[in-house]
């Protein structure tokens, strides 16, 4: 017969949508970065910074974050923050669509050399 139980999972339940996305990666980190969001046209080019946003959650590998401009699986996107020590390409993996929003995990295309979250 089976038992009811409860286990303690790194991120809460009530905690934000883009904290629900991270769960399914388990080396996720929380952090706060503020960066501006570009679309990548062509390699090299990208369109004008569209939004600012802020990265919640990181790997070695990828960042998550949500924003307003809707975006696919595929997507090739430019973060770079307030001061450019974060400059980076990255490919969206996963998209999860919210009222308003949309949560992305996206991964670093290229090494980064600077980045807080270490394998």
């Amino acid at each position: 017969m089976a038992q009811q139980a409860t286990a303690t999972g790194r991120i809460s339940h009530d905690a934000s949508s883009v904290a629900g996305l991270a769960r399914f990666f388990p080396e996720a980190t929380p952090v706060r970065i503020a960066v501006q969001l570009a679309r990548t046209l062509e390699v090299g080019a990208t369109a004008g910074f569209t939004e600012s946003t802020v990265i919640e959650f990181g790997t070695s590998h990828e960042v998550f974050f949500a924003c307003h401009t809707p975006l696919e699986f595929g997507d090739v996107l430019r973060l770079r923050n307030s001061d450019g020590s974060l400059n980076v390409e990255v490919s969206v993996v996963a998209v999860q669509y919210h009222p308003g929003q949309t949560v992305v995990a996206a991964r670093f295309l290229g090494e980064v050399p600077n980045w807080i979250v270490k394998s």
